[in-house]
């Protein structure tokens, strides 16, 4: 019976017209769903929905009516699978599986076989007519059950196991014949009541209690790392998937796979996957026994194998996109145990995302939904060269070999342990984690790893699956090493040659090879699938526009490179740095300048400007002038010397120079003389970057006559009134026309400005309105968002002193993200589009953008979409993510105008979220009554 909380699946169940929420029934919830639809072979079954995940956090158990229901739907499947759950004849026996609306593998509980007891374990027997087979699954229960809803720690079993194993003189768990079964159950019941736990005989009461750990795994400290380095939030809760069970450990017509439709790690089109004969789930991914290829599968059960690939294709034909999938098969029948959008690796993404449109699986738009910015990224990470792969230090110093699990190059010292790697990551080094093997627990020091090395596991083991998902370099099941966590040490077992923890190695997740020492990496650039990919969302209707901050030529070529269409920041103070300018703008900042130093500052700022126009010919240059805190220029104190002094115009009296920095010592040079207020004070600097500006223009119009096309925009910071932008923008006016007469060319340039100051915020329809009086034309044509300083000044935080409370307040829940990262849209986001509107209302023609730090991160991307500003501007290595966001949020604009035209008038997922809510608030009726 399917209700607000509980959703039937296989068997009888009713098939839905309408596919069910995701939100509500969570992923592997959807995937049970459309393949009982569509008659791919699923064990029937129920799911609770993620609603019920708030209610039992809160309550710490579920009301009355969900556990009748339970009961109900356990009725069902029994007539449906013809037998009885808690049966000593012929017993049904289900799996608790946790599903979310979003992928967290690894990172929530399951339980199989709950069911069994010391009485139905010889009904299992008896109806199977396979002894060995029943007191196998009874051991695996009690394990699960004792480390997932006990919380026993799961090496006490291991160790027991490892007993046992010995005795027999048993290889691995095939080996064990039912009597040392039967001893290893005991064994482990023992080990209960070491723990002063207890193993319930009631099935009803196994079912309650593997549904309450499941839903309780949500908030589990892995599952909530796990969200947080995701990024993962506003969601409900966890479903939990009841389904009965299918056994892949009843001899060698069984066995149990997880399998990807496509190449994870390249996205090659073949199937890819692991299986094992007379196992059940979790032996493959745990890395309990070597699995084999899917491929050998055709081979040992070939009409299963058949079935398979079939159902596979219907899935990826349904879902338009790669999938990931678990199955088990019976005594020969298969069944199809869940399925999920596969996670994948950038290079994959991409290779897939392509793929899939000229295979006529989905529309362009559609492949730009199922790459994320994160994919990008990581084609975007360091690899080996060519010819470090050929040099001998590579070469001969391979030291062992395993699976490549996901591909890129990772150099680091070794470390043992999460906490290790954690803070190791946090002083700056570079780490590789080595485990026997990884677990859920594992994951945040994974996350701090540049990679992650293992001695066992297969290629869907834990470690391989979740570093795939993140792009780190990983190898696994490395069988060359044993690795002593204890000791900290990994041994070579063909030469004993032993590496310490702080050692440094090398590794290639796409060859699977592990290198003593540092091997030279070199930065990816963009190519083939990812242009093809990126040209895609530049052709979004009404797509954003992307722009880069960059300050030199090979900036600027690299963000050109990347597919910047312009510069929308040249921070014209980082052309100061280069240590043969850095004495020359010292001494203007200690009125120490000879006449000639005016001058040379000018002659290589208009050096640099050509560079910019050059490589962005054709596209804007937009050149904020100078704003620097005048301490970033003035050397520290401690680090002043004779020559130092003479050298800057004090002769060689050094009291006096340390005097002169004490005299312009500033208390917040933040907000001291700066920006338009140093233009203010000393026209002369506007007036000579402003000519620097044009004549470097007018030297590239002059050489390449035919094929110049420059439009350099110039930008006046840290205005806060009307009054300091009119007497910047006329003063830059005045000089740009200057240079216009004298060389005797139609320059196109444009004046605007940084709005970065709440004030300038406030009063944006008054500076977009100004106008020359001289010729009546616009002063504004442009407002660009600066929102690093508008955080700064909005929030008043500090942005570089806030990691002494941030890092608590976002673990406090006091902020929900770092703002300095992404756009506070409540607070310095009301702001931004508060300026917007009052500038357009006085100049529709004004140009909207943003130039800070949030410019490249793509939640902020899609907010600024919504404002309506033009263009983003971001670094060039983040050009490419900012493009893909941009042409992303434009796909999602549309597909969520045409739901509310056909559905709800709030949206699918609008609605869907409604209904969550409004099921959890009538379930707490249920519960106070």
């Amino acid at each position: 019976m399917v209700t607000s909380y509980i959703y039937p699946f296989g068997g009888s169940a009713p098939k839905p017209t309408i596919d069910p929420s995701k939100e509500i029934v969570g992923g592997k919830g959807l995937g049970l769903q459309v393949m009982s639809k569509i008659g791919v072979p699923v064990p029937p079954g129920f799911t609770l929905t993620t609603t019920l995940c708030p209610i039992y956090s809160k309550k710490n158990d579920l009301p009355l009516e969900v556990w009748k229901g339970v009961r109900d739907n356990v009725r069902r499947v029994e007539i449906d699978m013809e037998k009885e759950f808690g049966s000593s004849d012929n017993p049904l026996l289900f799996s608790c599986r946790s599903g979310a609306a979003m992928s967290m593998p690894g990172m929530m509980d399951t339980v199989l076989n709950i069911g069994l007891n010391d009485q139905t374990v010889h009904g299992l027997a008896k109806a199977t007519g396979n002894e060995r087979f029943a007191w196998d699954s009874y051991r695996r229960l009690l394990d699960m059950f004792g480390e997932v809803v006990l919380g026993i720690n799961h090496d006490e079993f291991e160790k027991r196991f490892d007993k046992v194993k010995e005795v027999a003189n048993a290889k691995n768990d095939l080996d064990l014949e039912v009597e040392e079964l039967k001893i290893l159950c005991d064994e482990y019941k023992q080990v209960y009541a070491e723990q002063g736990k207890e193993f319930p005989m009631d099935p009803y009461e196994q079912l309650q209690a593997c549904v309450k750990a499941v839903f309780g795994s949500w908030m589990t400290p892995r599952a909530v790392k796990y969200r947080e380095i995701n990024n993962i939030k506003n969601l409900i809760g966890t479903a939990t998937n009841i389904q009965a069970m299918v056994f892949g450990n009843m001899g060698s017509d069984s066995g149990t796979g997880v399998a990807f439709s496509r190449n994870p790690s390249t996205g090659e089109n073949v199937m890819y996957g692991e299986f094992l004969i007379n196992a059940q789930g979790e032996d493959v991914v745990a890395g309990i026994r070597t699995p084999q290829p899917i491929s050998q599968m055709k081979e040992l059960l070939p009409d299963a194998y058949a079935k398979f690939l079939e159902n596979v294709e219907k899935l990826e034909v349904y879902f338009r996109d790669m999938q990931d999938v678990e199955f088990t098969v019976e005594r020969g029948k298969l069944w199809m145990l869940q399925c999920r959008s596969g996670k994948r690796t950038g290079v994959a993404a991409i290779k897939i995302a392509i793929d899939l449109v000229h295979e006529n699986k989905c529309s362009q738009s559609e492949a730009l939904l199922k790459v994320e910015p994160r994919h990008v990224e990581q084609l975007l990470h360091p690899a080996f060269s060519p010819d470090a792969l050929k040099s001998d230090a590579y070469t001969k110093g391979v030291f062992a070999k395993g699976l490549p699990a996901s591909p890129g190059a990772a150099v680091g010292m070794l470390v043992f342990s999460p906490k290790q790697a954690e803070e190791e990551k946090a002083k700056g080094n570079s780490v590789i984690l080595v485990r026997e093997v990884t677990s859920p627990e594992d994951v945040g020091g994974m996350w701090s790893a540049a990679g992650v090395l293992t001695a066992r596991g297969g290629m869907t083991s834990h470690a391989a699956v979740v570093s795939r998902g993140w792009g780190k370099p990983c190898v696994c099941g490395c069988s060359d090493i044993v690795v002593s966590e204890e000791d900290q040490t990994v041994t070579v077992k063909e030469t004993n040659e032993v590496f310490k923890a702080g050692n440094v190695i090398s590794i290639n997740g796409a060859t699977g090879e592990v290198i003593r020492g540092a091997i030279k990496v070199d930065a990816p650039s963009i190519q083939g699938g990812l242009d093809v990919l990126l040209g895609w969302a530049d052709q979004e209707e009404g797509v954003m526009k992307v722009l880069a901050n960059a300050d030199s030529g090979p900036d600027a070529t690299q963000a050109a490179n990347n597919g910047a269409v312009g510069i929308g920041l040249c921070r014209t103070e980082h052309m100061f740095f280069n240590p043969e300018r850095l004495p020359v703008v010292r001494r203007w900042i200690f009125q120490k300048e000879s006449p000639d130093d005016i001058d040379h500052i000018k002659q290589f700022q208009r050096s640099d400007f050509k560079d910019l126009f050059v490589v962005m010919n054709g596209n804007p240059v937009t050149i904020r002038l100078l704003d620097p805190p005048l301490h970033e220029f003035l050397p520290r104190p401690e680090a002043v010397h004779e020559e130092m002094a003479e050298e800057l115009g004090f002769g060689r009296d050094t009291s006096q120079m340390l005097a002169c920095i004490e005299s312009m010592h500033e208390e917040n040079p933040m907000l001291g003389l700066r920006g338009c207020r140093l233009g203010i004070v000393k026209p002369e600097f506007t007036q000579m970057q402003v000519e620097a500006i044009m004549t470097a223009a007018a030297d590239f119009m002059e050489e390449s006559p035919n094929t110049a096309n420059v439009h350099p925009r110039i930008m006046i910071p840290l205005v806060g009134s009307i009054n300091e932008y009119k007497n910047q923008a006329l003063l830059i006016k005045r000089e740009a026309e200057r240079i216009k007469a004298e060389r005797k060319l139609d320059i196109p340039y444009e004046i605007g400005t940084m709005i970065e100051v709440p004030r300038a915020a406030i009063v944006s329809d008054k500076i977009a309105s100004l106008v020359d009086e001289e010729d009546g034309k616009p002063l504004c044509t442009f407002f660009s968002y600066g929102t690093n300083d508008l955080t700064q000044m909005t929030m008043g935080i500090s942005r570089d002193d806030s990691n002494g409370f941030i890092p608590s307040y976002l673990k406090m829940g006091i902020l929900e993200d770092d703002p300095f990262q992404r756009i506070d849209e409540e607070g310095v986001g009301f702001m931004v589009k508060h300026s917007a509107k009052l500038g357009k209302s006085t100049n529709r023609n004004l140009s909207l953008s943003v130039c800070g730090e949030h410019g490249g991160d793509p939640q902020s991307i899609a907010f600024f979409d919504s404002v309506g500003l033009n263009y983003v501007s971001c670094s060039p290595y983040r050009v490419p993510v900012a493009r893909l966001a941009a042409g992303q949020i434009r796909v999602k604009r549309r597909m969520e105008a045409a739901e509310r035209s056909f559905t709800h008038p709030h949206g699918v997922a609008e609605k869907a979220k409604d209904f969550g809510m409004a099921v959890v608030h009538k379930i707490e009726e249920i519960i106070h009554q």
